[in-house]
């Protein structure tokens, strides 16, 4: 299918092939009818890819300030290749869909195939998008019309907090789209509206909704105007829709309002706000956020979680019905601000229109038939490979991880990566063309199914992982897995009887600082020791707000076993010893997240013993990551795997390598060689299963207050499963 992206390096609107998308839980699959550009955001986006790099760190001081750090911590090279590889991925555009239903997923209720809905799905024939997202588009609303719906909730939104009673007088400052319908939903409610613009067609446009209008760009003055419509007591209110960077249209707000008068930001202004304009008549100011409560709620959005109505009368779902019973029942007039229709293969010739600037509403036609393929081929296999021993891998997941990390590893391998899959077509589209995959896929279960594939890597979501490892042998494939391996004992019960009915299959967790030089160096140095280690790891996680998705004990699993059983595993790796004993401390009360800031005490099998300290409210330009061992009258520190310092171990001193290393490309090319050349596993069974139980039991001894011996803990699982058989 085609959809339409924005190259952020050049600013160039494209309609791309991808891969059409599947319905997971609690989603619709939608085809366009129709979509509504918006000039403002759209428009905003477009520019920002065009302009030149230093206008785009101009215009985002607080990411210059992030990527200054990373650099502090690690290193220049590293966070070029972040920047670059962040800006070269294109953006989606669009926000404002109408279409009809043609698949629902699991758990949805109120929606059925035929349906006519909106939703905030992007420019693309085909969409994927949460029910909350969704609403039914009524009898008598055209397709057309009801492209304006999420559009029009953003001013709806707006007016909802400004709260206008009947007779009230209010000022709509900017007569864009969202002006133009705000300024008409406030007059639905029986007010006075005033609003100012400089273009006289939008300012006409709004006097034909029955607004009193003020050209400020013809050296009129709206602060004039509303003491003039208010017998000098000022606006009840103002609602900002603008786009400027200047203060001077707050501070014209403040002027306008009468005493205790209220402010809604809708728009994106300078915000330099005067003190006295608010203090001497004690105003209300307000930013608005979107499409009204509920945006930006994982739990809302992608769980389909609804708000009581008796609490939350108004969330985004019920503003989109508000504003499609506004355009059924007239009150609100959308057809007026069309200025532009597009066949939806002419959209960049729809964005150049925009760009101009004396649009208002542009409008996408889509055909009545669109490809629903969830595979797009991006090149043939390589005949002359076809003769030499290949490993041919699957890639799950193209996120973040594997964006930055995991494909860059990949290829420099010289595996032949035939598949990269992902629910978002876009990304797997990107993904597959940047590691040179052969196809971009949706379904992940094409690559399970291809006798091609004798490999397969994992890089999605936590709760999947152990899930997609099962199915993945079950298929006959190698498989290697993203930390954690799992959430919970029956998921690692599960494993080990996929492991004991594929003997053969490689089975490996992304525990790459294992690979890292400065690690291997480390363990070189300490082969000889005569007596256990003691060892400490300090992790600066970083903060990770509480609402999302990684807290979440059925998505995420949290931090400890997400990612802490990293740690755990490398000191073990450092002891040549497996974790015996795990007691924790987590922070006390005060904190939104507890579980993310933790000390975790690990016994070993040889006697070592090791703190892993995780920590998740540090800065970011302090090191994240920090190791040191002693033994024998001599210690050893890593520095965030850029530098090694040894002390007392005669001839070795320090090694220090170019850039921060922390082991991924060597394990990439770990994995794919003995995929190719067969033998023992990278790293046995057995000790990927202790790290697992460890990350367990530290969210058991962190909570219960107890110290856990694994043997005892899991004493089940380990007699049953057999952990110890090593994948041989």
């Amino acid at each position: 299918m085609k959809q339409v992206l924005n190259d952020m390096r050049g600013g160039q609107v494209m309609l791309a092939d991808v891969p059409a998308p599947r319905p997971g839980r609690g989603q619709l699959l939608i085809q366009s009818r129709r979509t509504l550009i918006s000039a403002g955001t759209e428009k905003m986006l477009v520019e920002f890819g065009k302009a030149s790099l230093l206008a785009k760190v101009r215009s985002q001081p607080d990411r210059v300030k992030q990527v200054l750090d990373k650099i502090k911590t690690d290193g220049l090279l590293p966070t070029l290749e972040a920047v670059f590889t962040r800006l070269g991925e294109p953006m989606p555009l669009g926000y404002c869909n109408a279409g009809v239903v043609l698949e629902v997923g699991p758990g949805v209720a109120g929606f059925a195939p035929g349906d006519r809905v909106v939703s905030n799905g992007p420019h693309a024939e085909i969409v994927c998008v949460p029910r909350n997202l969704c609403a039914k588009i009524p009898d008598g609303v055209t397709d057309e019309q009801a492209a304006f719906t999420v559009l029009a909730s953003i001013g709806l939104q707006g007016v909802r907090l400004a709260a206008p009673a009947l007779g009230e007088t209010f000022v709509v400052v900017g007569l864009g789209l969202i002006g133009l319908v705000t300024a008409q939903l406030l007059r639905a409610s029986g007010g006075h509206v005033i609003g100012t613009d400089v273009n006289p067609a939008r300012l006409a446009l709004a006097e034909s909704f029955g607004v009193q209008t003020v050209n400020v760009g013809a050296g009129g003055d709206p602060v004039a105007a509303a003491m003039s419509a208010t017998g000098g007591r000022g606006a009840d209110g103002v609602i900002i829709t603008a786009s400027a960077k200047t203060d001077e249209i707050i501070h014209q707000a403040a002027e306008m309002c009468r005493k205790r008068g209220r402010i809604v930001l809708v728009g994106v202004i300078g915000l330099n706000l005067r003190r006295t304009d608010f203090y001497e008549k004690e105003l209300t100011f307000q930013v608005s956020c979107s499409y009204g409560p509920g945006r930006y709620d994982e739990a809302y959005e992608q769980g389909g979680q609804d708000y009581p109505v008796g609490f939350v009368r108004w969330t985004e779902q019920r503003n989109f019905e508000a504003v499609l019973a506004a355009l059924a029942d007239g009150s609100l007039k959308v057809d007026p601000l069309i200025s532009n229709r597009f066949a939806f293969s002419e959209a960049p010739e729809a964005y150049e229109a925009i760009s101009g600037g004396s649009t208002l509403g542009v409008v996408l036609e889509y055909p009545e038939q669109a490809d629903r393929s969830t595979s797009i081929t991006l090149r043939l296999p390589d005949a002359a490979a076809q003769s030499v021993r290949r490993v041919v891998v699957g890639v799950i997941g193209a996120g973040n991880f594997s964006k930055m990390t995991l494909i860059p590893a990949l290829v420099r391998t010289g595996a032949d990566i035939k598949y990269i899959a992902d629910l978002d077509g876009r990304a797997a589209a990107f993904l597959a063309g940047k590691g040179k995959a052969r196809q971009a896929v949706t379904d992940y279960k094409l690559i399970l199914g291809d006798p091609e594939i004798n490999a397969v890597i994992i890089a999605v979501g936590h709760s999947l992982h152990a899930r997609m490892v099962v199915e993945a042998l079950a298929a006959g494939k190698h498989v290697m897995v993203e930390k954690p391996l799992a959430m919970n004992t029956q998921q690692v019960a599960d494993i080990l009887a996929a492991v004991r009915a594929a003997p053969g299959l490689q089975v490996m967790v992304g525990f790459n600082r294992r690979f890292s030089p400065h690690s291997v160096k480390v363990r070189e140095l300490l082969a000889g020791r005569s007596e256990p280690l003691a060892m400490r790891f300090l992790a600066n996680a970083g903060i990770i707000p509480p609402e999302h998705w990684v807290h979440d004990p059925v998505r995420g699993g949290g931090r400890i076993i997400g990612e802490a059983c990293h740690y755990i595993d490398l000191l073990s790796f450092y002891a040549g010893s497996p974790v015996r004993t795990v007691a924790a401390t987590m922070m006390g009360e005060g904190v939104a997240v507890r579980v993310d800031k933790m000390s975790i005490t690990l016994g070993f099998q040889d006697g070592s013993v090791g703190t892993v300290d995780y920590f998740a409210n540090g800065p970011r330009n302090f090191p994240k990551e920090r190791a040191e061992l002693f033994s024998q009258g001599r210690a050893v520190q890593i520095d965030n795997f850029r530098k090694t310092v040894a002390y007392g171990f005669g001839g070795f001193k320090r090694l220090k390598t170019r850039r921060q290393d922390k082991g991924h490309r060597a394990e990439f090319a770990a994995f794919v060689d003995r995929v190719a050349a067969g033998g023992q596993p990278l790293i046995p069974l057995d000790q990927l299963v202790n790290a697992t139980l460890a990350s367990f039991a530290a969210m058991t001894a962190a909570t219960e207050r107890r110290t856990v011996v694994l043997a005892d803990e899991y004493a089940d699982l380990l007699s049953g499963g057999g952990a110890a058989p090593s994948n041989k």
